[in-house]
């Protein structure tokens, strides 16, 4: 699933091309792709805006329109959004097209059928999408104090506490397990258990991987793209995430995973001690 540094990348390529453009025609080729309203009201009264900035929140894509409209996007597991080349043949899972003045499209494609658009006519109506998400790991108001202030409030396991989007927006099962090996902390550790020169290390870690994810245009595993279509380079910079069995770039222990929270989790079983158990 694209996370935030993926997301990001999307949205400052798309910032630097689409802003200024107004939407000429919406095009449904799957109508189930579309959250809010219905399918019928976007093809409908999505034409005639015209797009003033694209901007993020957590891992959904939002284009602001005038108006106080948006159309927001979340991509799941398989979603793209992207900029096609003139002339590029319709690839066989795109669901909708977005034409602009300039005559450029957008296409959203999406193999497993996740993803969803949302269209808001109103900063209330788009509040109300995005209402359950936490702080913004790279906003300069998530400060290692709030951090610590937020893990002292639960008695949770670091790894599920941190993929919960009403916690901190954005990561996900890549950047987590970058963040937590950064920080030298077990995935099972538990949130209030943490010392404060642990909560300034996986503060730290967050931002650091999150960062050199972005930098390299995000981490494509599969399905992630860029919104020209291109692979992501961050994979190679990974240390632990889906790499079991190789040795840890710190002290060449053997990377493991397990599973936790149903998602596979990667850590060195030395640099990550384990969890207290009390």
């Amino acid at each position: 699933m694209p996370e935030l540094p993926e997301v990001e990348t999307i949205r400052a390529d798309l910032e630097r091309r689409i802003v200024g453009r107004q939407v000429v025609r919406a095009e449904l080729l799957w109508p189930g792709c579309v959250a809010i309203p219905t399918a019928e009201e976007l093809v409908r009264d999505l034409p005639g805006h015209t797009i003033e900035r694209a901007g993020r929140r957590g891992k959904f894509l939002v284009l602001d329109l005038d108006g106080g409209a948006a159309l927001t996007v979340h991509l799941r597991m398989t979603g793209r959004f992207r900029l096609p080349k003139k002339g590029e043949a319709r690839p066989k899972h795109l669901h909708a097209v977005i034409s602009l003045d300039d005559g450029h499209d957008l296409w959203f494609e999406d193999q497993r059928k996740f993803g969803r658009l949302y269209f808001t006519r109103n900063k209330d109506e788009l509040a109300a999408v995005l209402r359950k998400l936490g702080p913004e790991p790279l906003d300069a108001t998530f400060t290692r104090a709030a951090l610590a202030e937020l893990l002292a409030k639960r008695r949770a396991q670091l790894k599920p506490l941190l993929l919960n989007q009403s916690f901190v927006a954005g990561l996900g099962n890549i950047y987590v397990d970058e963040a937590l090996f950064r920080a030298r902390l077990h995935p099972l550790r538990r949130s209030d258990t943490l010392s404060p020169k642990q909560v300034t290390a996986l503060h730290a870690a967050i931002v650091h991987a999150l960062r050199q994810g972005i930098v390299n245009r995000g981490t494509t595993l599969s399905d992630y793209r860029d919104a020209w279509g291109t692979a992501g380079m961050n994979r190679e910079r990974l240390q632990v995430f889906r790499r079991e069995g190789k040795p840890c770039p710190r002290c060449g222990t053997p990377i493991e995973k397990i599973r936790v929270a149903q998602r596979g989790t990667h850590y060195c079983p030395s640099c990550q001690s384990p969890p207290p158990t009390t």
